[in-house]
């Protein structure tokens, strides 16, 4: 027996128990407590991030600002570009130094940013803001799905990952239903100034009950224990641009950039395509909910469906029936098939990045999760620069609403392709482990 697995043994740890990696032994019940503020830290990730979306029209209008279709994406953009930097820093910075630190620390960070996007005196200030907040939202999320995958037993990881990120459109759907009453009444920057709750209720919570964790502990077996010994000198991005992780890394990466690029670019342009196609904003606002509504839903059928059937099955068929259901919009179905087919977008989108999330933490080591999931959510955010950019241009040439539809569409199909790879390569090399 090792002295890591001894460790275990004598402090009452099992590797089921659902604080094995943290820095000192907590019980269920405290750990269960994390998880719930990681959640919690996660919803008010998705409004801070969502919330540009239901604002785009006020922008638009707004005096002095002087803001087109193709500027208004390039704005949208400056989160992402954020976001890519956070989640490509904040998942090895969190391997290294804990946590618990780099959760707070972009907490606080995105949750200041964002209300100081409510006195910004023009559209650039506004956009530098976005940039320096996304830093703090792409940190996050690798970092908190870090610290749930060390704290729950690793049959429900999958599960637990993909609820955990359920968080992100429930952020999504209190800004489209808090913007139905906050913007005609207060103006827009009241939407910006609801991150204050965060930052006074949920990140106290988070100094007072978030745990420190180990940065490279390896919750296992003796033999799994032996190998975090022998590899944690190699752990980093390098680590997974080379044998055995290189192929499966650049596919995860890739798939993440679609399914962000079709996610976000109907996060931040959709009650815009509404109020394009008739609808006032109230309306319009309805629209964006039934898509968040639709990516709520998705967490918790996608969990279900990523332990039945596996993260990277569910995620291929979620995808698919993202782009089917996008397509579907092209032929100005009634009002009624609208509201479906955005709750199905929403189910696939959203669905297949919960599961792609849980893919990669159950593909990859203790010690490279954190960075793993940075990589893949960082190159990933490529998709998400681009979809604002890529939906105001094709407006800005006159392409009309149904050209952002098919666009995004074509991100969810190209998602669930590359997942069929990915699945393929699974059993293939299932079958030569059985022969």
């Amino acid at each position: 027996m090792t002295t890591a697995t001894r460790s275990r043994t004598a402090t009452g740890q099992t590797p089921d128990s659902p604080a094995a990696n943290t820095a000192s032994p907590i019980s269920r019940r405290q750990a269960w407590i994390a998880v719930l503020v990681c959640w919690l830290l996660v919803v008010f990730d998705g409004y801070d991030l969502i919330v540009y979306g239901t604002v785009q029209s006020s922008l638009l209008a707004e005096p002095g600002w002087g803001l087109s279709e193709a500027s208004l994406g390039t704005v949208g953009s400056m989160a992402f570009i954020g976001m890519m930097i956070g989640a490509l820093l904040a998942g090895r910075i969190a391997d290294v130094l804990g946590r618990r630190r780099t959760i707070l620390a972009c907490s606080v960070l995105f949750s200041v940013l964002t209300i100081a996007c409510a006195f910004a005196p023009n559209a650039w200030v506004f956009g530098g803001l976005r940039l320096v907040a996304g830093i703090g939202l792409g940190g996050l999320v690798p970092s908190a799905n870090a610290m749930v995958s060390e704290l729950v037993p690793q049959k429900w990881r999958s599960s637990i990952a993909t609820l955990m990120m359920s968080g992100v459109p429930i952020g999504g759907s209190l800004a489209a239903l808090l913007g139905i009453p906050l913007i005609p009444a207060f103006g827009w920057p009241s939407m910006f100034l609801v991150a204050a709750v965060a930052l006074v209720v949920i990140v106290p919570l988070g100094f007072k009950y978030l745990p420190e964790t180990l940065p490279s502990a390896e919750p296992a077996t003796e033999q799994t224990a032996e190998k975090s010994e022998a590899d944690t000198s190699s752990a980093g991005f390098s680590s997974l641009l080379r044998a055995p992780y290189l192929g499966i890394s650049v596919l995860f990466a890739l798939i993440t950039l679609f399914t962000l690029f079709a996610w976000y670019g109907l996060g931040t342009w959709l009650p815009n395509l509404m109020e394009r196609a008739g609808y006032d904003l109230g309306s319009a606002l309805t629209f964006a909910l039934s898509l968040n509504i639709g990516a709520v839903v998705g967490s918790v059928v996608t969990a279900w469906a990523g332990d039945r059937f596996g993260p990277v099955p569910a995620g291929a068929a979620a995808a698919g029936l993202a782009g089917v259901a996008l397509l579907v919009l092209l032929a100005s179905p009634p009002v009624w098939a609208v509201y479906v087919a955005l709750v199905l977008a929403g189910v696939g989108t959203h669905g297949t990045q919960c599961l792609v999330i849980a893919a990669v933490a159950n593909h990859y080591p203790s010690h490279l999760r954190g960075t793993a999931l940075g990589w893949a959510l960082g190159v990933g955010r490529l998709g998400a620069v681009a979809a604002p950019q890529v939906g105001g241009l094709l407006l800005a040439l006159g392409f009309g609403t149904g050209s952002n539809f098919i666009a995004f569409a074509m991100g969810a199909v190209l998602a669930a392709i590359l997942l069929i790879v990915v699945a393929i390569g699974y059993q293939q090399r299932n079958k030569a482990a059985a022969g």
